[in-house]
């Protein structure tokens, strides 16, 4: 097996794994506990895209977790202030949507995350 096979094959397996973490991802907006394995799955196959184009988007998916979870636990606190809370949850679903979205579709095209 040459090198160029070796390396094709990983980037097909890390690809494949990266399109698993977005699926989860949006599993998630149904069956809730999904994102625990996304988010898992994301730090532990970290090291085995670093340095690749694929490394953005495992940034990409990583922020998504953890700026959702911010905006979600804020929203969820601020409920009761006369539906402030509401509003915080509902723009967070759409911007966790629109993140699943836009780096599946780029991950689909062969291209990196922009740097964000």
């Amino acid at each position: 097996m040459t090198e160029i096979t070796v390396v094709d094959e990983r980037e097909k397996a890390n690809k494949t794994i990266t399109t698993i973490i977005y699926a989860l991802y949006a599993a998630s907006l149904i069956i809730g506990i999904t994102w625990l394995v996304a988010i898992i799955m994301n730090y532990v196959k970290r090291g085995d895209v670093a340095g690749t184009w694929l490394e953005s988007h495992f940034r990409w998916q990583i922020r998504t977790f953890w700026f959702g979870l911010l905006w979600g636990v804020l929203g969820a606190i601020t409920l009761p202030l006369w539906g402030l809370g509401a509003i915080v949850l509902i723009a967070n679903l759409v911007w966790f949507i629109y993140r699943i979205v836009k780096g599946f579709l780029r991950l689909n095209d062969n291209k990196p995350m922009y740097a964000d």
